[in-house]
């Protein structure tokens, strides 16, 4: 007995060559049938088209990404701009209100000159035009008065606040917290959120306050460099990761295509004898489909079916002299006993004898001996 592999195609298609018959001696590698290679040629043009065209999406979707980056560094500093734009406007309020109240002091101080003047000048102390001037004086510094005040409301409606507060209020008092509700700057944190959010970042919580989120931006970098940030946020975007998965896939198909081709030629996988031929050229076969066998010629044994009585003094590695009829004079090749079959012949067969009466009666088994060959 011996080996036998059998000969089965990976793929499918039709035989337009068969290059061995039976009781040829083939070597491990030789080529046995060829399968019609063109429409597997296609298939690797196909996927080879495929895996240019992915990689051209995936050039696509790294200039998304850096285009995202971009606006989502625009945006970052758009929201430190917003919430500096506010700082400035609270400490031009209070320059307006510090500029009111020295309005108000030189409003004052005309109107006590006024008063003087109107008392100095029935008695000829002050000339009427001098009271003229004092009384213009006045109406020039009120109007200022008005508008340094106007000025305040303007700027308190600009963020957001009542132009005119309550009495018990100053009008420079503003909210410690504004330069973070403020609505422009809620809006530049929202932008920023968006845009992060499609890089795939992930905004754990999209109602945090903007410097906690630009805070946790600065945090994604052991060094605080944003611009380290946003590299790895291109290079993990979902648009590129989506990209060099649909790369990778059409690569894989490629090389799949490119075995396929391969698997067109159909050769021998061990040194041996060609048997069992079932194939001819113009056949079509199908994947898996037995078309011949392959008999070892080196990994060869004897199967000897002893009794049952004749075991009691046979051991593995035991030596063996067989001789062989076949080459004419008795010939003989050197072996060892290499193991014992875990059943009879009558328990391996297809159809063992059954006992169905319970009437017992004792048959010497045989036990096949497997005897591997030395030096052969």
């Amino acid at each position: 007995d011996g080996h036998v592999t059998l000969v089965a195609p990976r793929v499918s298609g039709q035989v337009p060559q068969v290059l061995v018959d039976d009781n040829y001696r083939v070597k491990r590698g030789d080529v046995l049938l060829q399968l019609d290679p063109e429409p597997y040629r296609i298939q690797v043009n196909i996927r080879q088209a495929a895996v240019t065209v992915a990689e051209a999406n995936l050039v696509a979707a790294q200039a998304q990404a850096r285009s995202l980056a971009g606006q989502t560094r625009t945006n970052y500093y758009g929201l430190k701009y917003a919430m500096e734009q506010v700082n400035e406007q609270v400490a031009n309020l209070r320059a307006n209100v510090a500029a009111y109240n020295s309005r108000k002091a030189e409003l004052e101080l005309a109107r006590s000159n006024l008063k003087r003047g109107e008392e100095l000048a029935p008695v000829g102390g002050v000339s009427k035009e001098d009271l003229d001037v004092r009384r213009q004086t006045v109406k020039v510094d009120e109007a200022q008065v008005d508008q340094a005040l106007q000025a305040i409301y303007a700027d308190r409606a600009s963020l957001g606040l009542v132009a005119q507060p309550a009495s018990e209020q100053e009008l420079g008092d503003v909210p410690d917290n504004l330069d973070q509700n403020f609505s422009a700057v809620r809006e530049a944190l929202a932008r920023l959120n968006q845009s992060s959010a499609q890089l795939g970042y992930d905004v754990h919580a999209w109602d945090a306050a903007p410097q906690q989120a630009l805070e946790r931006v600065q945090n994604q970098d052991p060094e605080g460099n944003v611009d380290h940030v946003y590299a790895l946020l291109i290079a993990n975007a979902p648009p590129v990761k989506q990209a060099q998965a649909q790369l990778l896939q059409a690569q894989r198909d490629l090389e799949q295509a490119e075995l396929d081709l391969k698997y067109c030629t159909v050769v021998s996988e061990i040194d041996g004898v060609v048997t069992r031929r079932d194939v001819n050229p113009g056949n079509n076969v199908q994947a898996g489909q037995d078309v011949m066998a392959v008999r070892s010629l080196t990994e060869i044994w004897v199967n000897a079916n002893f009794k049952e009585t004749q075991l009691a003094d046979l051991r593995i590695g035991q030596r063996v002299s067989c001789e062989v009829d076949m080459y004419g004079d008795h010939r003989n090749f050197e072996g060892r006993i290499t193991g014992f079959t875990m059943g009879t012949g009558q328990t391996l067969a297809l159809l063992p004898p059954q006992n169905a009466t319970g009437n017992f009666v004792k048959i010497v088994q045989r036990l096949p001996v497997r005897i591997e060959f030395t030096d052969y």
